[in-house]
C-alpha cells in the first residue's frame, strides 16, 4: 500500500524546474512568463489609465446628458445667478420683514432695473439713429478718400471698392434662402431664451424663499456617513460661484458707467447702447471686452474719425487695465483663485464646445470645480521652486523597487 502511495506522487526531479525555481523564490532571468510580474511604472500607468478612463467617461456622460435638457440646465444655471445676486438683498430685507415679501421686492428691483436699461438703451437708439446713419455716410465717405489717396503701400481704386459692394449684395442675394432660415432659427432660440428666462424666474423664487429647506431635504436624502462631504463640497462651490457672479456683476456694471462717461465724453453716438454691449462682453473673460472695444471703435470711426476711434481704443483699454489689476482683486478677492492659463483654456474650450453660452459659464464652473476640489483633498508639504528645479547629478543613483535585494541597492554587474 505504501508502494503504491509512494509511486502515485511525482518524483522531485520530475516536476518543471521553473515551477521548482518560482517555489524557491528565484527568478528565471530568461525565462518570461506568468510568474514574471510587470514592471510597477507600467503597473501604475495601467491603474492611472484605467481610472483616467472611467472619469472621461463619466464627463462625456455629463457633457451628453447636459445637451439634450440644454434649456433646463441654462434656466437652472441662470436661477442660481439670479438667486446668488439678490440673495444679499432678500436677507437684508428679511431681519425687517417676510422672506416671502422680501423675496418677491428683491425680484421686482431686479426686473425693474434691466427693463429700466432695456428702455433706456432702445430709446437712445431711436433718438440718434438718424444721426448716426448720417455720421455713418460721411465717415464711409472719408474712409474711402483715405484709401484712394495713395497714403497706404497699396491702391484701392473707386472701381475697387464697388466691384466689392457688387459682390455683396450678390452674395446676399444667392443665399437669401440660408439666410432666412437662420433667422428663423434665430427667432426660435429667441422663443427659448424667453422660456429659459421665465423657468429661471421660477427657480428663483423658491431658491431666495426656501433654499436653505431644499438644500437640507437634499442633505436628509443622502446616508449619514457622506452628509459632511457633502455640506462641505457645497459650501465651497457656493462660496465660490456666488463670489464670482456678483463680482462680475458688479465689475460689469462699473466697466458701462466707465465706458458710457468715456464715450459721452468723446461725443460718439449711441453711447447707452455700447455702454451695454461693455457690460454685456464683461460676463465673457478675454474676448467680451476687446470685441466690445471693437465695435465702439468703429463707430467712432464711422461717425468721427480716426482720431476719436483711437481715443476709444485707449480709452476702454485703459477701463480693462482697471478692471483686471484693480476692480477683480478688490471686489473678488480670493474667491475665484484661477491662473490665468486656467481662465484662457476654459474659455476655449466652453467656446468649442457650447459657442458663446460656453464661454460664459466655463470659467464659473472650472472655478466651482477646483474650490470643491481645494476643499477636499489633503495636500502633502509643499515644494519650493529651488526643489523643484533641482537637477540630479550625473552619479546618482536611482532605487529600482521592483529589483531584489535591498530597496534601493543597485545591483552589481557579474563581472564585479
Amino acid at each position: 500500500m505504501a508502494d503504491v502511495t509512494n509511486a502515485s506522487r511525482p518524483r522531485a526531479s520530475a516536476v518543471n524546474p521553473v515551477a521548482r525555481r518560482v517555489a524557491g523564490g528565484r527568478r528565471n532571468p530568461h525565462v518570461v512568463g506568468a510568474d514574471e510580474p510587470a514592471p510597477r511604472w507600467l503597473r501604475q500607468a495601467a491603474g492611472v489609465s484605467w481610472r483616467l478612463l472611467v472619469v472621461v467617461a463619466a464627463v462625456v456622460l455629463v457633457f451628453y446628458a447636459t445637451s439634450r435638457v440644454q434649456l433646463l440646465f441654462v434656466a437652472v444655471f441662470l436661477a442660481l445667478v439670479f438667486t446668488a445676486v439678490l440673495r444679499p438683498l432678500v436677507d437684508g430685507m428679511g431681519r425687517v420683514m417676510p422672506r416671502g415679501l422680501a423675496t418677491a421686492l428683491a425680484l421686482l428691483a431686479g426686473i425693474l432695473f434691466f427693463l429700466g436699461m432695456l428702455t433706456y438703451v432702445g430709446f437712445s437708439i431711436a433718438t440718434q439713429w438718424n444721426d448716426l446713419a448720417r455720421q455713418f455716410e460721411t465717415g464711409i465717405d472719408q474712409i474711402t478718400d483715405f484709401l484712394e489717396s495713395g497714403a497706404l503701400p497699396f491702391t484701392i481704386t473707386n472701381d475697387q471698392i464697388v466691384e466689392w459692394i457688387d459682390n455683396g449684395v450678390a452674395w446676399v442675394q444667392e443665399h437669401a434662402g440660408d439666410i432666412a432660415s437662420q433667422a428663423a432659427a434665430s427667432a426660435g432660440s429667441v422663443v427659448e431664451g424667453f422660456t429659459a428666462l421665465a423657468l429661471a424666474t421660477f427657480c428663483t423664487v423658491f431658491f431666495l424663499a426656501r433654499g436653505t429647506q431644499m438644500w437640507t431635504w437634499f442633505l436628509n436624502q443622502l446616508p449619514m456617513r457622506v452628509r459632511e462631504t457633502w455640506v462641505t463640497a457645497g459650501g465651497a462651490g457656493w462660496y465660490t460661484f456666488s463670489g464670482y457672479t456678483r463680482g462680475t456683476v458688479i465689475i460689469a456694471i462699473t466697466d458701462g458707467v466707465l465706458a458710457f462717461v468715456l464715450l459721452t465724453v468723446l461725443g460718439v453716438p449711441l453711447a447707452a447702447p455700447l455702454a451695454v454691449l461693455v457690460l454685456i462682453g464683461a460676463f465673457i473673460p478675454l474676448i467680451g471686452a476687446p470685441a466690445a472695444m471693437v465695435v465702439a471703435m468703429i463707430v467712432a470711426l464711422a461717425a468721427n474719425g480716426l482720431w476719436s476711434a483711437v481715443f476709444v481704443g485707449i480709452g476702454i483699454a485703459l477701463i480693462g487695465q482697471l478692471e483686471g489689476h484693480i476692480l477683480q482683486p478688490l471686489i473678488m478677492g480670493k474667491q475665484v483663485s484661477l491662473h490665468p492659463v486656467v481662465v484662457a483654456l476654459a474659455v476655449t474650450a466652453g467656446t468649442l464646445t457650447a459657442g458663446i453660452l460656453g464661454a460664459v459659464i466655463a470659467v464659473p464652473l472650472v472655478a466651482v470645480a477646483w474650490a470643491i476640489y481645494s476643499r477636499l483633498r489633503t495636500l502633502d508639504p509643499p515644494m519650493d521652486e529651488e526643489d523643484a528645479d533641482e537637477e540630479a547629478e550625473p552619479g546618482d543613483e536611482v532605487p529600482d523597487e521592483d529589483a531584489p535585494g535591498p530597496r534601493g541597492t543597485p545591483l552589481t554587474s557579474p563581472s564585479s
